[in-house]
């Protein structure tokens, strides 16, 4: 699907003020399913699993706030405790209170922390929790250098001078060297960010690097304490959260369920769609079975 036809299809609803685009599909009668994506793009990453996944569920899919084709306030206090607020809006909004989640780089942090509001007795109950490539752990996550300077006091120079060359330089690096992005995706992704003149507050989103750490045990926590069935799939190849990262997750969940993806790097939605799409079809087969 076209980025293009991918925005006529969506719709938007409000949320704390803030215009929040949201693509939605299948039937309402069948089981929600909520799509998060990660940094710096959108919801679009999942447009290769889209159609099949609308087959099986109600698919919900929200541009956080400061991506995508959502609002980028300026004078906004981005976290991932309020993305976590604004999904749970969008879930409630299209009139579900249980809900499956797959998640993906940023998502995963999202998701870490519904995870811990649905352990702590939340509204919003999770059924399954399917996570792929993403810091789950702040001491395995290996920040890109664009990463590392938006974290620091020039990052908003840094912002500020972001533009389509160095974004698409940064991007095609934490692909697989045999799944690299064609140069018109790139171009794709690239319309996600400047879409709203997003570039401009990267230096406000990356934020989530030190929420990572400062409530690790809450969100890492959460990941142990399990409760609810969950699958990670992992692309080993990525630099900043593949074959480390899922060894370290060996060591602090117990029987963890984890899907291998040789050669894949920090986007496997994007560059093994099927593959994907199957590990987690078959995750949620095995739970009705």
């Amino acid at each position: 699907m076209s980025l293009n036809a991918w925005q006529a299809r969506g719709s938007h609803f409000d949320y704390r003020g803030h215009k929040i685009f949201l693509r939605s599909g299948g039937e309402a009668t069948q089981p929600a399913l909520l799509l998060i994506h990660g940094f710096p793009t959108a919801s679009w990453d999942w447009h290769r699993q889209w159609d099949a996944l609308c087959r099986r569920f109600r698919v919900i899919a929200p541009d956080l706030i400061g991506f995508g084709f959502s609002a980028k306030p300026t004078n906004y206090a981005y976290s991932i405790m309020d993305q976590a607020d604004l999904c749970a809006a969008a879930i409630h909004h299209s009139g579900f209170n249980t809900v499956r989640v797959l998640a993906h780089d940023y998502g995963d942090t999202v998701a870490q922390e519904l995870l811990a509001r649905h352990l702590d007795g939340g509204s919003l109950r999770l059924h399954s929790l399917c996570l792929l490539n993403g810091g789950l752990f702040p001491e395995t996550h290996r920040a890109r250098p664009i990463q590392k300077l938006l974290h620091t006091p020039l990052g908003p120079l840094i912002s500020g001078l972001t533009g389509e060359r160095q974004f698409r330089r940064s991007l095609s690096a934490v692909f697989g060297a045999g799944t690299q992005p064609t140069a018109d995706e790139l171009h794709d992704f690239w319309q996600l960010v400047a879409h709203n003149d997003g570039a401009r507050i990267f230096h406000k989103l990356i934020r989530y690097m030190a929420e990572r750490r400062r409530y690790r045990p809450r969100w890492v926590g959460a990941l142990q304490r399990g409760g609810i069935p969950t699958r990670l799939i992992n692309g080993l190849a990525d630099p900043v959260s593949g074959a480390h990262m899922v060894a370290r997750y060996r060591e602090l969940v117990a029987t963890p369920d984890i899907v291998e993806l040789p050669g894949i790097g920090h986007y496997p939605q994007c560059e093994a769609p099927a593959a994907v799409l199957h590990a987690f079809m078959e995750f949620q087969d095995t739970l009705s079975a």
